[in-house]
């Protein structure tokens, strides 16, 4: 059921997993929930019917690209950004953040904002704490991100600091621009990159704030899956256990199931779009590379007991061939299996932590990966 206010309930926990559900106006949003990325108003390579199809609540939406292209305001005009990309379900914009500092080029950062020339045409743009919440507002997206500063690792801790710092006086002026939106939420970001003690001043200082959900940022960007780990173990305690918690940018299966057993509640990624255009698809028995000549002549499906048509109803040695060939069907397919792969994900641990079984489901779905694709082939 959707409410008209922003509200998150917990329904279980099975250690420190938790499962539960977002209600908005637009939806509800089971958790944990993981969010296909359509960064520039479409998730690449499948139609908004098929993301719903497979499971997806929400989906997330960038505010650096919208902005530069085709312009938060044009988005507007023409309806916002669930009439223009038809998903009239919730959408979560981030902030641009992490895209100004890995993508623009020419960055000048202020305490003000950063000012910095569009990697698509050089043009100048500036982009303040007010003006990101100002573009979320134009798109209308129903969870709003702060803006932050993230760090790429490894960092000198003196940078991770005066860059956590910034990004909570940042946190602080995004309220402020965010004001009360009933139906509708921002959430803060937890920085301080691979330092516990700077995550737990970051996420205290959050606290403090009382905003509506958190986010951890400033994890998977080239650290080992074990310091993500740990900077979550110090985190989520410190975060309002009655919020809802966002890692940011992750991530493959096993680290989505890992950080589910710490308490994460949502999560995103490019990985399943970006792998299934490159011929990768992901599997309840691991990833199959289609472009390998062993699938040939496989006239096996990717799974045969999957609800998704392309994992189903396609032989490996089609989905092979339309990848060698150069096919658009290719991408769109495998893409379409592996969006539909991470939501039997996330329904398969909300299961589990519904009937206390997580730990041994979680056991089994590494498991399953460790071992791989290794059934031999059946002609």
């Amino acid at each position: 059921m959707s409410s008209t206010s922003f509200q998150f309930t917990l329904h279980a926990t099975d250690g420190a997993a938790r499962t539960g559900e977002i209600s908005m106006p637009r939806g509800t949003i089971a958790t944990p929930a993981f969010m296909p990325v359509g960064t520039g108003g479409t998730v690449k390579a499948v139609y908004m019917d098929q993301v719903r199809g497979a499971g997806a609540d929400i989906i997330l939406g960038n505010t650096y690209h919208l902005m530069l292209r085709p312009g938060a305001e044009r988005v507007a005009r023409l309806g916002g950004l669930h009439e223009f990309a038809r998903w009239p379900w919730p959408i979560l914009t981030d902030s641009g953040g992490f895209q100004v500092m890995s993508l623009a080029q020419l960055r000048k950062l202020t305490e003000d904002g950063v000012t910095f020339r569009s990697h698509i045409d050089g043009s100048s743009w500036h982009m303040s704490p007010e003006r990101s919440i100002e573009i979320q507002g134009l798109l209308d997206s129903d969870i709003q991100m702060q803006l932050d500063e993230c760090v790429a690792l490894p960092a000198k801790r003196q940078e991770i600091e005066r860059a956590m710092e910034l990004s909570l006086r940042w946190a602080d002026r995004c309220k402020t621009a965010f004001g009360d939106q009933p139906g509708k939420a921002m959430f803060g970001i937890v920085q301080g990159g691979d330092d516990a003690e700077l995550r737990i001043r970051s996420a205290q200082a959050l606290k403090a704030l009382e905003l509506k959900g958190y986010a951890v940022g400033g994890l998977a960007v080239g650290e080992p899956q074990e310091v993500m780990l740990t900077m979550l173990e110090a985190t989520c305690p410190e975060l309002p256990h009655e919020k809802p918690r966002y890692l940011m940018g992750v991530g493959t299966p096993d680290d989505i199931v890992k950080s589910v057993a710490r308490g994460i509640d949502m999560f995103d990624c490019v990985m399943p779009t970006r792998a299934g255009r490159h011929g990768l698809a992901y599997t309840r028995r691991g990833k199959i590379n289609l472009r390998n000549a062993r699938h040939a002549d496989d006239p096996r499906p990717l799974d045969e007991e999957s609800s998704c048509p392309a994992a189903r109803d396609y032989s490996r040695a089609y989905l092979h061939h339309l990848i060698k060939s150069g096919e658009a069907l290719g991408g769109m397919l495998l893409t379409w299996n592996n969006i539909s792969y991470y939501q039997d994900l996330m329904r398969g641990l909300r299961g589990a932590i519904r009937e206390s079984r997580f730990v041994d489901h979680a056991a089994a779905v590494t498991e399953g990966w460790a071992r791989g694709d290794i059934a031999p082939v059946t002609c």
